[in-house]
């Protein structure tokens, strides 16, 4: 055989050997791009019958749907480029992936040595491209057929590190240098390295939860950290685990919950506070309710005000505590005392079991009963003001414009429980946060927050949608479903059941609530904040080929309901573009809304 032929085998018999160990590891989907570079790599994925391979003409697109995949099913999935700024473009998912820890593993095809540093085409430095983010990273250098018994351990480490690693589930990348000829004979059977009986993973990571440290629990009650006497509220978010356990302590503490839509507790379970940041906004209401004690299971609120409000009860003498499994220093207040490294469902069902055997959990005074009470009484108050702005159930629901916070409202309740909700940063997470009453089986909410950008928003929607039976909705603004518009193009045959509503407003309605908006003339505000765009929503959704619905914002909320319906029997990409009113008036919207909860809650105080 000749040098060259012997060299295509090898690269052909690398690949196909990472692609066999990886499906042994539970990897199921790829996402490839087109480019040469990565020809023996694509070429095993495409011949694997146990891979689903995604095709996305746009790298950056590409990776957040593989970042959509990986939130989806808890498994990575493959991302694969070509050299060069290809593999640049994943940087801004491999970032999100890092923060949010989801799993994924980035493949850039690279340049052989002798090609680095000499002006070779599509060549750049891809020698830790991602900085710091990725849980490991790796270049094997140009497969060798002498080096063949060390590629099922590569395969494998990729997928040990990417989800079972010290730091969580992350990002994983790896470089791979390949030399032409970069197809081999097709007549040819390529020759996989033998793996481990069975279809068993040459190595395989268990990551076991994490319980409190012995003696944690004991000193967290004793020292009355974590302790029915105290006045104390549960903060809970994404990743705060098995919701049974965390209904379990409040009702052991007598807590409230103050449930993130993201934490999945946003249901008619009693204790679970979703109108937080509407009825902290008034100054009665936080003065009386301000705790003593702060337990935070998984991810903060986005909100300011509710963020505010838990920072001036630590400033008032409160102890706080954060439980997270890998240890994260998430406290950019630098607020919270006690920093406990547990998974949040064992934390919490320990701490219940030892206030059971100490006859803690049933020490709770009347002052404690009210305690829980006023927050439930508030709540009930807050979410009625609520329902009669934003809900579908009046009588006059028809004729009642659509509003950014009604729009999030009734997607949140009109979707089925076995659904998955992708909302936007910027305002669509709020208004989900502000205005997602409690619901019986809510639906799964994820959003890119790890670093909190609109950037494929509709790619991570997508991957979320073809990794799920269930039906995924997008909530996303029109500058987000502008900025990742290449998500629209769609490989011939390929569906997906994911429905992106659009929030219409002509801009960035964010800034028309930061300070921006009222130092600043008019006409430079939108032209540097603002930023209407040209293009027109529909037509760019029609133009790659996506069903739109048009609604326009006078169009009611059941109407609204009636048409996602529609989207969501049919079970293929479509787009619902909702027209709403301008930037300003939806200030004024939030603020009445506002105005109503502060003085429903400021009623209940009138009354005791």
């Amino acid at each position: 055989m000749s040098d060259l032929g012997e060299r295509t085998d090898s690269q052909a018999a690398f690949a196909a050997t990472l692609v066999d160990e990886w499906v042994r590891g539970g990897v199921t989907r790829a996402v490839v791009c087109p480019g040469s570079r990565s020809t023996p790599l694509v070429l095993a994925l495409a011949a694997h019958p146990s891979i689903g391979l995604e095709v996305r003409l746009d790298e950056r697109s590409a990776g957040f749907t593989a970042l959509g995949i990986g939130w989806a099913t808890g498994r990575p999935a493959l991302v694969v480029t070509t050299s060069g700024t290809a593999a640049a473009e994943l940087h801004a998912a491999v970032v999100e992936a890092d923060l949010s820890r989801v799993p994924l593993i980035a493949c850039t095809a690279d340049r052989p040595p002798e090609l680095q540093g000499v002006g070779a085409p599509q060549t750049i430095d891809q020698a830790h491209l991602f900085g710091r983010s990725p849980r490991w990273f790796s270049d094997p250098g140009v497969p060798d057929v002498h080096t063949g018994w060390s590629w099922r351990s590569l395969a494998a480490r990729t997928v040990a590190e990417a989800t079972s690693g010290v730091a969580g589930p992350g990002p994983v990348h790896l470089n791979l240098p390949f030399r032409e000829p970069l197809v081999g004979d097709p007549t040819r059977t390529v020759e996989v390295t033998p793996g481990r009986p069975g279809g068993a993973p040459w190595h395989e990571a268990v990551a076991a939860a994490a319980h409190p440290a012995p003696g944690c629990v004991s000193t967290l009650v004793e020292d009355e950290l974590v302790h029915p006497a105290r006045r104390g509220v549960i903060v809970a978010g994404a990743g705060c685990g098995d919701h049974a356990a965390i209904l379990a302590l409040s009702a052991a503490l007598g807590w409230p919950i103050l449930a993130d839509p993201r934490s999945g507790l946003r249901g008619l379970e009693p204790g679970v506070v979703a109108a937080a940041d509407g009825m902290l906004r008034s100054e009665r209401f936080a003065a009386a309710q301000l705790p003593d004690a702060v337990l935070r299971l998984g991810e903060p609120w986005v909100s300011n005000v509710v963020g505010g409000f838990l920072s001036a009860a630590v400033g008032d003498g409160a102890r706080a505590v954060v439980v997270d499994p890998w240890g994260r220093w998430a406290d950019p207040e630098r607020a919270y005392s006690t920093l406990v490294r547990s998974d949040p469902e064992l934390f919490c069902r320990e701490v219940a079991g030892y206030l059971d055997r100490s006859g803690a959990s049933g020490t709770r005074s009347g002052g404690s009963r009210r305690w829980i009470e006023s927050w439930c009484a508030a709540e009930a108050a807050a979410q009625g003001v609520i329902r009669a702005a934003l809900g579908a159930e009046a009588a006059s629901a028809d004729a009642r414009p659509l509003t950014e916070p009604s729009l999030a409202h009734r997607l949140f309740a009109g979707m089925p429980g076995p659904a998955t909700l992708v909302v936007s940063s910027s305002m669509p997470v709020r208004d989900l946060e502000a205005f997602a009453a409690p619901r019986g089986r809510p639906p799964r909410v994820v959003a890119n927050r790890g670093a909190n950008g609109i950037d494929g928003v509709v790619s991570t929607a997508l991957g979320v949608a073809l990794a799920s039976t269930d039906p995924t909705v997008a909530l996303v603004g029109d500058l987000a479903f502008l900025h990742d518009a290449s998500a629209l193009l769609q490989v011939e045959g390929q569906q997906a059941a994911l429905t992106v509503v659009v929030a219409d407003n002509g801009g960035g309605g964010i800034f028309s609530f930061l300070e921006q908006a009222s130092t600043l003339d008019a006409q430079s505000f939108d032209r540097l904040f603002g930023t209407p765009q040209a293009a027109d929503v529909a037509a760019v959704a029609k133009g790659f080929g996506w069903p739109v619905d048009d609604l326009v914002e006078d169009h009611g909320a059941t109407g609204l309901e009636e048409v996602l319906s529609r989207h969501l029997d049919k079970r293929t990409p479509s787009v619902i573009r909702v027209r709403l009113p301008t930037r300003a008036d939806n200030v004024d919207v939030h603020h009445r809304i506002n105005a109503a909860v502060v003085e429903a809650v400021d009623s209940l105080s009138r009354v005791d």
